[in-house]
């Protein structure tokens, strides 16, 4: 088989990068192990263009969330399907301080576009526990991950573009002008691995950190509020059929993937102290997120082997940065066009 571009993972960055490339006129493959457990899938999607405890833009939050809206409504219209949604973010202002810190923020001329003023508590006082207000967020959305993966997964199927076996970096021979993998030859491999790639022998040198978190999946039943809500710490965040995804922790340090019983209290606990009704608890997830240090993505070339990519790093906020990065990507590798060198792997030396 002759393509001209191999792609190694089908999580969000696997996919959008696909996604660009056979946009622009590029044939591609995927080999990706299934990957039910993966950083992608567990994740909660979420478009939130204000962070933090001092309400910050998130980072060029200006160009990510137009061109991810766009890219996601062109996805649903290519693969029939519902998983981008527009929905309110209502941020907990639990102190008159962290309120008027809310309301000036709103009023500053670069953030009216995001921030709106206060929703009306007494819309969720059946199901949350009382705070002193709620700061609307705006322009915010949430992707179904899994949703838009399983799509784009059938997409592949049905064009005969996707293997469900493990990639074998010593299969993986490097030739004059691209390479070769098994039956497959192509112009260049292209690595979107998620926390994975530390073990790839290629790009193994950049500076994964990687981080675990933990999630829960419950059902509420009748509660049917559409609005994300992010409360003592904790995100409640709408999925289908009176299900929300709950979390998420953090863990620098760990020994694996699975859940822990020390996350899932402390999500219970924290979960408790927000919500008033009644649920059951269906799923208890766990993934390690690829995070980078300075919190910026992986793109870029090997500085040896020039038939090699990678794609990766998108750290917690896979939904908003992997689309605008995904096609920076694909022109570059097309194009020859430069990356921008807040994202280039040429950051980090080997």
């Amino acid at each position: 088989m002759k393509v001209d571009f191999l792609i190694v993972g089908q999580g969000l960055a696997g996919s959008l990068l696909a996604h660009f490339l056979e946009k622009k006129g590029a044939s591609i493959f995927v080999i990706d192990p299934d990957g039910e457990g993966s950083a992608s899938r567990r994740a909660a999607g979420l478009i939130n263009p204000v962070t933090g405890r001092y309400f910050v833009k998130s980072w060029r939050v200006d160009e990510l969330i137009p061109f991810a809206r766009e890219t996601y409504q062109s996805l649903e219209a290519l693969l029939g399907g519902s998983f981008y949604h527009e929905r309110c973010i209502l941020r907990a202002l639990g102190s008159p301080k962290e309120e008027n810190d809310w309301l000036s923020r709103a009023g500053d001329p670069g953030y009216q576009q995001y921030m709106g003023d206060h929703a009306p508590a007494g819309d969720f006082q059946n199901l949350l526990y009382p705070t002193l207000a709620y700061g609307q967020t705006l322009q915010s959305a949430q992707l179904n991950v899994a949703v838009f993966l399983g799509f784009y997964q059938k997409y592949l199927m049905r064009k005969n573009w996707l293997s469900k076996n493990k990639f074998h970096y010593d299969e993986l021979i490097r030739r004059d002008g691209g390479i070769t993998y098994q039956d497959i030859q192509a112009k260049a491999v292209l690595f979107c691995e998620g926390f994975g790639a530390v073990k790839n022998p290629f790009f193994n040198y950049l500076p994964f950190r990687g981080d675990k978190g933990e999630a829960l999946i419950v059902r509420v039943p009748e509660a049917n509020f559409d609005q994300i809500v992010k409360q003592n710490n904790t995100f409640i965040a709408p999925l289908e059929n009176d299900l929300y995804w709950i979390g998420a922790t953090y863990e620098w340090h760990f020994d694996n993937d699975a859940p822990t019983e020390k996350a899932r209290l402390e999500l219970l606990d924290r979960l408790d102290t927000v919500l008033k009704m009644p649920y059951e608890v269906i799923e208890h997830w766990a993934a390690i997120r690829p995070t980078v240090k300075d919190r910026r993505p992986f793109l870029g070339q090997h500085p040896q082997f020039p038939q090699l990519w990678i794609f990766n790093g998108l750290g917690t906020k896979g939904a908003s940065l992997a689309p605008f990065w995904a096609n920076h990507l694909s022109e570059a590798i097309l194009n020859d066009s430069a990356l921008d060198p807040e994202v280039s792997i040429e950051r980090f030396k080997q």
